[in-house]
């Protein structure tokens, strides 16, 4: 399943009404790190079906940057039923990503 691209507009149903596990990736086009992490987003994407995978680029979502402190980017939130489970900064590689997600998912 592809990253689907969430907004001011589309979070609350996208994100905080959805029931499972979100992943987000906050974002913004200019970012070096944000350009390497991308593609693992995506592969992760395409590989665990029973998680939503969303992207919110901070540019056009200032808001949503603000409400969930977001201070610094890549920004990741990991979010069950609603509720911030997670929340990590900073680029890593796939293992990295994986181990993230299993802390939420047992």
């Amino acid at each position: 399943m592809a990253v689907q691209t969430v907004t001011r507009d589309t979070f609350q149903k996208d994100v905080l009404e959805h029931k499972g596990i979100v992943f987000i990736d906050f974002y913004a086009d200019w970012c070096g790190p944000c350009k390497l992490t991308s593609p693992i987003i995506d592969e992760l994407s395409n590989e665990m079906q029973n998680i939503k995978f969303v992207q919110v680029n901070v540019d056009e979502n200032p808001e949503l940057s603000q409400t969930y402190s977001v201070f610094s980017i890549p920004t990741f939130l990991i979010v069950k039923e609603g509720k911030i489970v997670s929340q990590f900064v900073g680029a890593m590689g796939k293992e990295g990503f994986l181990n993230e997600i299993k802390k939420v998912t047992g």
